[in-house]
Parts: structure tokens; C-alpha cells; sequence
């Protein structure tokens, strides 16, 4: 699709330093001593991730979107959707499908080894929204690809949803405070920085709910929801027991951590 790359890295840096700049104005306060000592580690993620996609499949699931729309393959070219039908019920239909291999990605040993590493994050702020191990960015292509091609999504629907993603994710890590009466209603229909903030506590029980990355109906509709962590939103600790310190942080420890044990109580 012409233009995508562009069209793509434009709304990611415009919401990126949207973000950047409301933690400046909006912070939620919560303590955060390494603050930008992560980001170093945290940005050279996602630049190692899109230079193997660019590698191996470049693709990517656009690409994968115009290959299977010029075949006429999948569900909704079968059901003879119209594209005003067919564009949002596939942006709503990967959603759901991010959700569920977000689920899967906890419950599954191997898999929560490389996605322990985005919640080893000691702190909460929109550069933890980009902080994926690589493999995992790889996966989750692979996965993204095949439902594009059962669905048969448009390549258009692909494009806005890739996008979509990308700023909901920004956006709800980021270390910022919504008023309460704009956030008790917002939370309705998006994804918010308190309500993903739950997902992050090292608890457990409450790192496995929530798992959500744009809307918030599915974790209502399959018992996923959590309302705030048991502690509290401020007082919740975040990340992962052991994986808390400065050195942990460095960008060769974080590759390496998916060979690393838990440290139970660390």
C-alpha cells in the first residue's frame, strides 16, 4: 500500500510525543527513579523488532492483507461483505484476536518467559508500550497475519488497526492521570492508563486480567476485569520480583531474560 511506512511512523511519533509531553503536564506522581535511564533500552526494542520484520517478512500484515484480498481469500469475501461493514468488524474481529493471544502469551510458560519482559518493567510510561522482545514481535506478526488471512480483512482495516494498536498502547501505559469523572467513562470504551496500570501490578492473580490493548468489552465479556489492584492504583508495585534493578534494564539483559528464571520474592 503506498504511503503505509510513512502513514505509520507519522501517527506513531505524533501520539509518542503526545504521550511524552502529557507526562510532563498530566503525570500520575507515582515515584519513578530510573525514569529515562529505561528508555534507552526500551526504544532500541521495537528498532531491533521492525529491522528483523523488515528482514524476514517486510512484508508485514498489510502486505499479507493486499496478497489474500487479491485472492479473494477468507471469511468476510466469502460472506460478500460490503467494505463499510467489512472494514470495521475486521478491525473489531483483530482486537479480539490481539486479546486472546495476549491471554495465551500469559498462560503459556514458554510464551510468558518472552512476554515477562515487557512486564519486568519497574515503571510505568509510554516507552513500556513499545518494550517487546523481539521473538515476541516476530510471534505476534506470524499470529496477526494468519487471522488477516482467515478474515480476509482489507488491507485498510489492517492499516487502521495496526495504527490503532500502536496508540492505544502509547496511551495506556502511559504515566499520566486522568480525572476520575472523565476516566470512569472513558474506560468504557478504550483501554485507559489506570485500568492497564492493574495489569502491570506484580501480583499475580491481577497481571493475568486486564488484557486488553484497545477496548475494554472483551475482559467484561470472558471475566478478564479488573476494576484497580487490590493495593491501589499509587500503591500498587509494578513489574516483576527480580527484575527491578538498574542493570536489569540494560537492553543485553533484557534480550537474554527469556533464558532466565523467576526470581520467586527477589
Amino acid at each position: 500500500m503506498a504511503g503505509e511506512a510513512a502513514i505509520r511512523l507519522s501517527a506513531f511519533l505524533g501520539v509518542l510525543f503526545a504521550m511524552l509531553m502529557a507526562e510532563r503536564l498530566v503525570a500520575r506522581g507515582v515515584p519513578r527513579p530510573l525514569g529515562w535511564r529505561r528508555w534507552p533500552s526500551n526504544l532500541a526494542l521495537p528498532l531491533i523488532g521492525s529491522a528483523l520484520i523488515r528482514l524476514i517478512a517486510p512484508a508485514g500484515a498489510v502486505g499479507v492483507a493486499l496478497w489474500a484480498e487479491a485472492r479473494g481469500l477468507g471469511l468476510l469475501p466469502a460472506l460478500g461483505m460490503p467494505g463499510w461493514v467489512a472494514v470495521p468488524l475486521a478491525v473489531l474481529l483483530l482486537d479480539l484476536a490481539i486479546y486472546w493471544q495476549h491471554r495465551v502469551f500469559h498462560h503459556v510458560p514458554l510464551l510468558w518467559r518472552l512476554h515477562r519482559m515487557h512486564h519486568a518493567d519497574p515503571e510505568l510510561d509510554a516507552t513500556t508500550g513499545l518494550r517487546f522482545h523481539p521473538v515476541e514481535i516476530l510471534l505476534s506478526l506470524g499470529i496477526k497475519a494468519a487471522v488477516v488471512v482467515a478474515l480476509g480483512a482489507p488491507a485498510i482495516a489492517v492499516l487502521a488497526f495496526e495504527i490503532l494498536l500502536n496508540a492505544t498502547s502509547l496511551f495506556n501505559h502511559a504515566d499520566i492521570r486522568i480525572p476520575q469523572r472523565v476516566e470512569r467513562w472513558l474506560r468504557l470504551i478504550v483501554v485507559t492508563p489506570d485500568m492497564h496500570r492493574t495489569h502491570h501490578s506484580e501480583v499475580r492473580a491481577e497481571t493475568d486480567s486486564c488484557f486488553g490493548f484497545c477496548l475494554p468489552w472483551w475482559d467484561h465479556l470472558f471475566g478478564s476485569y479488573r476494576a484497580a489492584p487490590a493495593a491501589g492504583l499509587d500503591r500498587a508495585v509494578i513489574g516483576v520480583p527480580g527484575f527491578r534493578d538498574s542493570a536489569e534494564q540494560r537492553l543485553d539483559r533484557l534480550l537474554l531474560q527469556p533464558f532466565q528464571m523467576e526470581k520467586k520474592g527477589a
